[in-house]
């Protein structure tokens, strides 16, 4: 099979597809891999580097989609590269489409077999492919929360040091839920010495958190009353909350924000699926803060490009075997004999056919 790589083209975002070991072992595998130049320089792969391994390097990222069987890319295509969609082409990449409805529409009417990152799903119900990356994300998101709460930050914080020091108040991290991306920034939040709170409506998974960080945080059920008592209270909060597939739920209302302490910060990892917090709206590397009530909003959907090398060797190790099966198998057989990969499946034959996607879209005209 040919793949292709394009470069990414949303704004700040330095990810690429694949390594050059990764793609190398494809190309062992007996399959060609065409790649748009410079595809990799952001992520600190040289075009050299891969090129040595096996890669064709081409100019022009239409003749990419037009020649290869299958498109690997890391964030959803955007408007701009909706015309090369066409029939029979093969999409591997995260795509969110629960809120991407122009997305969604421009795949069904091109016909294009796409599969998303997010809904690969193994039998336990974990999701590999989005593991990865929401470890990167719930990193980064409390080490970005920490930063804008410093007066030196636009807009300015409040001044807090998140751990304090011998006398001082410590800051308060609320973390809304307990997945991946919350485990992760508790995580750093814990090694900063914060107080911690976390939120979820799985009992069990809380009482998980709590031996995983040896009662050093809260655990929480996520209850309206819970949260309305600890969100006015916190410096930061991290939204964390994912219903795989379907938008985020608004749990944070507007009302939650307008009584927190002028200066704080949320951080709304789940913008990519709509966000969680009633004042969310997406936001960009470029410009990725705003203010409302006072509060200091990052909502920022390709956090994890803020570490590209890092990202896209977890990425890479993730993808490789989904990637190598879809390729070597092709789409009928992939779909027949492998079950996570076949949960990926998003948009197949001009409709959406991954069920709580297409709840999402059941009147896609």
């Amino acid at each position: 099979m040919i793949i292709g790589l394009v470069k990414e083209i949303k704004e700040g975002e330095t990810r690429v597809a694949l390594t050059p070991e990764g793609v190398k072992k494809l190309m062992q595998s007996g399959h060609t891999i065409i790649m748009e130049k410079g595809a990799g320089i952001e992520s600190g792969y040289t075009d050299k580097q891969f090129r040595d391994h096996g890669a064709t390097i081409l100019q022009n990222p239409q003749k990419i989609w037009k020649m290869a069987h299958m498109i690997v890319k890391v964030k959803e295509p955007l408007p701009s590269e909706f015309k090369y969609f066409r029939e029979g082409l093969i999409l591997f990449t995260y795509l969110h489409l629960a809120s991407a409805p122009q997305l969604t529409r421009a795949l069904c009417k091109s016909h294009v077999t796409a599969f998303g990152y997010e809904t690969v799903e193994l039998e336990d119900g974990m999701l590999p492919l989005l593991t990865p990356m929401s470890e990167v994300a719930g990193r980064v998101a409390t080490q970005v929360g920490t930063r804008l709460l410093h007066a030196g930050s636009n807009p300015r914080g409040k001044g807090l040091l998140l751990g304090g020091v011998t006398g001082t108040y410590k800051g308060l991290v609320s973390v809304v839920g307990g997945g991946v991306v919350g485990r992760n920034a508790a995580c750093v939040a814990v090694g900063l010495g914060a107080d911690v709170v976390i939120f979820d409506i799985n009992e069990e998974k809380l009482k998980y958190l709590n031996d995983y960080f040896g009662g050093k945080v809260k655990c929480l059920l996520s209850t309206s009353e819970n949260l309305e008592h600890w969100i006015p209270r916190s410096d930061l909060v991290i939204g964390a909350v994912l219903v795989a597939g379907d938008k985020a739920p608004k749990i944070i209302t507007k009302k939650m924000v307008q009584s927190m302490q002028p200066g704080s910060v949320i951080v709304d990892v789940a913008i990519d699926q709509g966000g969680c917090s009633e004042t969310s709206k997406v936001t960009t590397l470029k410009q990725p803060t705003y203010l409302k009530y006072n509060v200091i909003h990052y909502c920022v959907p390709n956090m994890p490009a803020l570490a590209p090398k890092t990202s896209t060797e977890a990425l890479t190790t993730a993808t490789f075997p989904y990637i190598l099966k879809l390729a070597s198998d092709g789409v009928e057989e992939t779909i027949r004999s492998n079950s996570p990969l076949a949960k990926g499946l998003q948009v197949y034959k001009g409709k959406v056919v991954h069920p709580v996607i297409a709840k999402v879209y059941k009147n896609l005209a």
